[in-house]
């Protein structure tokens, strides 16, 4: 399981970054703690989510969509796949 920091959030938020996504942190009757709007690359997380729900609402998105991982560098491609892993 990946340690619940402030730390892990930014290098998820990074992960999205280098694949094209803007995550913002916004208010809303969220049913999820995020979403990706529909068409865009914007990701939109509930920003009265506590710090364990975000992580968690990101990892899930991230999980679910597809990746192009020859977008990212050698130290990113092993996180996700480390976050593949542990939610296999």
């Amino acid at each position: 399981m990946i340690a619940f920091t402030q730390h892990n959030l930014g290098k998820i938020e990074d992960l999205f970054s280098d694949l094209g996504y803007r995550v913002r942190y916004e208010k809303g009757s969220f049913r999820t703690g995020a979403c990706v709007l529909q068409n865009t690359k914007v990701i939109v997380v509930n920003r009265f989510s506590n710090l364990e729900i975000r992580i968690q609402s990101l990892i899930q998105l991230l999980l679910e969509m597809v990746i192009d991982v020859s977008q990212l560098e050698d130290k990113k491609k092993e996180f996700y796949k480390s976050l593949k892993k542990l939610n296999a």
